[in-house]
């Protein structure tokens, strides 16, 4: 009777056994396999430009005036300067758009035709402010103006677009296109699909203001000549970068 007992135990025992390899296999068999597998990607750069008419005007003129005494140079530079401004602003320049850039005096030696210094010392006096003109019909005018005046320095024009960023906004959208375009086309060789968009990077290209002449002396210049002005057009660029998943 003693030994039944001692079996039953031991093969009570061995079920258990038995029952928690068979329920430890089988948590181990329906534990899903992780992979480090990545997906497959297709990466493109697309480009987008815009070309738009600038329509504002930004220039800088300036007064210079030299002589022996310094006070009476600074004086003088600081009456035309102000007659400079008055005359801007009687063309229709908008006071908030004029803004001084430049002020600056220094003394310079003289020297001899032989090239010998003389002792003589010339004070050189120049105020420069920027102007913006709004009403790109209108620089013609402003420059007669400031010559009048006695603007004896212009260093050249800059044309831009005072809403830089719906242009930018413009391109992007080109250049999203171009590149869906060129994904679509390389997808199609390749025999794969396209899926989503992983990553996506957009760069600014070119944009910068478009220069007008060169930097010149007016005082060379008639007072009442006409100065003829063209816009032209300037471009906007920007360039994306794309990463797509393929299957």
């Amino acid at each position: 009777m003693r030994n039944k007992s001692i079996l039953w135990v031991v093969a009570s025992i061995f079920a258990v056994g038995l029952l928690v390899f068979a329920t430890s296999a089988r948590a181990q068999t329906d534990v899903p396999e992780t992979t480090n597998q990545k997906p497959r990607t297709l990466s493109i750069n697309g480009n987008g430009t815009i070309s738009i008419e600038p329509d504002i005007a930004t220039i800088n003129i300036g007064v210079q005036t030299q002589g022996s005494d310094a006070q009476e140079m600074v004086a003088s530079n600081n009456q035309q300067s102000q007659a400079l401004i008055d005359a801007l602003t009687s063309v229709g320049v908008a006071e908030n758009d004029i803004q001084t850039s430049n002020f600056s005096i220094y003394p310079r030696q003289e020297y001899d035709s032989q090239g010998q210094p003389t002792g003589e010392i010339t004070y050189v006096v120049n105020n420069t402010v920027s102007v913006t003109v709004r009403e790109l019909e209108n620089v013609g005018s402003v420059l007669d103006a400031a010559v009048q005046a006695g603007a004896n320095n212009i260093n050249g024009i800059q044309f831009d677009i005072e809403d830089r960023e719906a242009a930018q906004q413009q391109a992007v959208t080109v250049a999203m296109e171009n590149a869906q375009a060129r994904a679509d086309v390389l997808a199609e060789a390749a025999g794969v699909e396209l899926g989503d968009i992983l990553s996506l990077q957009t760069y600014l290209g070119s944009s910068s203001p478009v220069p007008y002449g060169k930097g010149y002396d007016m005082a060379v210049q008639e007072a009442a000549m006409s100065v003829p002005v063209s816009p032209g057009e300037m471009q906007i660029m920007v360039d994306v970068s794309v990463v797509y998943e393929i299957r």
